[in-house]
């Protein structure tokens, strides 16, 4: 018996070894953490003048940080971005948008902040919300309580409003990253004929012999993330996909964005001519994780 039993234990190091091998690496996002703002409201002048908010966004980041995400300090990019002068006075409508895409972050998560003073306790309320960055597809919600005490120290209860949900938020996070990691992200196009044009999905394109709507058809399935595509409908006059799957990054490693696809299914539609006439004119726009293509 005592023999058996050394064998065992012997043989189990071994055992899990070999267990271990087998397991697939989790591949964690990017992520950044921003201060939630209403519309028309200057993320700037929010992260100059209320503390209170700063200390939040700090508590966050380092909840994930104490977790082993990697994660982009909002405040050093925007002072980056503003030293290299990196926007315009053409391009000042949405810094927002334009320091996410800047950042390469994977996933940004904004942070709404209430805070309650009163007699029987003060108490801090966030609200976490997780966006893929390329669609601003939501990943996950939660919201966290602080409880009540009888203290003014708000980063305490800020960190404990955070530490309340995290654990759950990052799961529910990380499920949806991890299904975009093997799958790919969604994302919409809509083709349109341009008002003024006699084009229609009909027409006979000249290179690949088929419908304007079939030659679409064709190089979606050569080109979406596994080939993964649903085509909503199609008229003579729009062809709408409302799900197209893309890859996370491209062959050499980096971000692939919705705005990346974009200027490949623009670059193809340029490529276009008609049967026996000539080359298609193309527009492009793209809002969040919708594509517009406009043809003529």
């Amino acid at each position: 018996m005592r023999k058996a039993l050394l064998l065992l234990a012997m043989a189990l190091p071994f055992l899990s070894i070999g267990q271990n091998t087998t397991a697939k690496p989790t591949i964690q996002p990017t992520i950044m953490v921003i201060p939630f703002t209403k519309e028309k409201e200057d993320i700037r002048r929010v992260l100059d003048t209320d503390v209170d908010r700063r200390i939040t966004i700090t508590k966050v980041k380092e909840a994930f940080d104490n977790r082993g995400f990697s994660t982009i300090d909002f405040v050093a990019k925007l002072k980056e971005t503003e030293t290299r002068q990196v926007f315009t006075s053409e391009n000042q409508t949405d810094i927002k948008t334009q320091i996410i895409e800047y950042s390469g972050a994977d996933i940004y998560v904004e942070v709404e902040t209430n805070k309650t003073w009163a007699s029987s306790g003060n108490s801090v309320q966030v609200i976490l919300t997780a966006y893929d960055a390329s669609t601003a597809a939501s990943l996950s919600n939660k919201v966290g309580f602080s409880g009540k005490f009888y203290t003014e120290d708000y980063g305490k209860l800020a960190a404990k409003a955070v530490e309340s949900v995290v654990e759950d938020f990052l799961n529910v996070m990380q499920t949806k990253f991890t299904d975009i990691v093997e799958n790919g992200r969604l994302c919409a196009i809509e083709f349109n004929i341009a008002a003024d044009s006699d084009l229609r999905m009909s027409t006979d394109i000249a290179e690949q012999d088929l419908p304007l709507s079939d030659a679409l058809e064709v190089w979606m399935g050569d080109h979406a993330f596994k080939g993964y595509y649903h085509i909503q409908g199609t008229s003579d006059l729009k062809a709408i996909y409302d799900q197209v799957r893309i890859p996370l990054k491209d062959a050499n490693g980096n971000s692939y964005s919705t705005n990346k696809f974009a200027l490949e299914v623009f670059k193809f539609c340029r490529t276009m001519a008609r049967k026996g006439g000539g080359k298609i004119n193309v527009k492009k726009e793209v809002k969040g994780g919708t594509i517009f293509i406009t043809l003529s």
